[in-house]
């Protein structure tokens, strides 16, 4: 199979043409994390001391190093249950992620119910703010259970400033309160839960955790976070790419043996060498090219095609 197989950029359709199978994580049935995931030397510790603390796991690397991928190994291994995820940008605040309070569908929806009465269509005039108001990840995260949730919070360090003081105390009690059910008198509503449908009773307008959660920090270390705040977490930062443990990680995804010498060794020994001198790169960028020409590609591509492709796909991802 040649590597102009599909697609030909001259406009003239092909029915016939059949697409290559997906990688095997990105594939629908693709194979849990959990499974091809191995964790670094040191990491099985400090996950342990986490979990005995009951403290947050804040895990600092480059991207593509795994360290979202530790918590789903954590929960798959602990029976704690589906990851919930928060993923930070520089807008994010701790209010989103324990609830949100639609206040303007509410207003609205108050609105079409006077009219409904008005008009004699609709007399009960019913104005329920449980139907406003829906559970953010860390606010789901803290609710009684039995076991604990387990956490994300990506990238902490693209947060403002504020946030990660803003999460100390919530993450020391366990707990907090919805303020526009204090503020009703409303003593007891279901809330829908941030990661299903299902609803959860709230009494009295608070939330208190009878099981810490279990929360996983990731960083790029692109912004340096408080004293304060890091004196409450576990720490570990991922070590650098080593050849060989490149290779074990290609072949844990992709159950292929690489060769310690060749062109594929030579890919893999460039990907440890740019990231060793601070390029950022990332392992799925290797995982992709390897699949790439390992695949129906390898025999299309020889010489400068190669070359070219190889370029394309494991840029410099501070680059434009």
């Amino acid at each position: 199979m040649t590597w102009d197989a599909y697609y030909r950029g001259n406009g003239v359709v092909r029915e016939d043409v059949q697409l290559p199978d997906p990688p095997p994580w990105r594939s629908i049935s693709r194979r849990s994390a959990a499974l091809v995931f191995q964790p670094p030397e040191g990491l099985i510790e400090v996950v342990n001391a986490a979990l005995a603390l009951r403290r947050p796991l804040l895990i600092t690397g480059g991207p593509g190093t795994g360290k979202s991928t530790v918590i789903e190994q954590v929960a798959t291994e602990l029976a704690l249950g589906p990851v919930l995820r928060w993923h930070i940008t520089s807008r994010s605040t701790l209010a989103e992620s324990l609830y949100r309070y639609d206040a303007l569908g509410r207003i609205h929806a108050h609105r079409l119910q006077q009219e409904k009465a008005r008009a004699g269509a609709d007399d009960s005039n019913k104005d329920d703010i449980a139907a406003f108001l829906h559970l953010g990840p860390l606010g789901t995260a803290l609710l009684p259970s039995a076991r604990p949730r387990a956490l994300l919070i990506d990238e902490i360090d693209k947060a403002d400033l504020d946030l990660p003081g803003d999460l100390l105390d919530v993450l020391e009690r366990g707990e907090y309160r919805i303020e526009e059910l204090l503020r009703e008198g409303q003593d007891s509503v279901e809330i829908r839960m941030w990661d299903s449908d299902d609803k959860h009773r709230v009494e009295r307008g608070r939330v208190q955790c009878t099981e810490f959660p279990f929360i996983v920090m990731t960083s790029n270390g692109e912004q340096e976070l408080p004293a304060p705040f890091l004196r409450r977490c576990v720490r570990f930062t991922m070590p650098q790419p080593t050849a060989a443990l490149v290779r074990e990680v290609v072949r844990r995804h992709l159950d292929l043996d690489l060769p310690e010498s060749g062109p594929m060794a030579d890919l893999v020994n460039d990907f440890v060498g740019r990231v060793a001198a601070g390029e950022s790169v990332a392992i799925d960028q290797l995982l992709g090219t390897v699949h790439l020409l390992d695949g129906p590609a390898r025999e299309g591509l020889e010489g400068l095609e190669r070359s070219r492709l190889i370029n394309l796909l494991m840029k410099d991802l501070s680059g434009a």
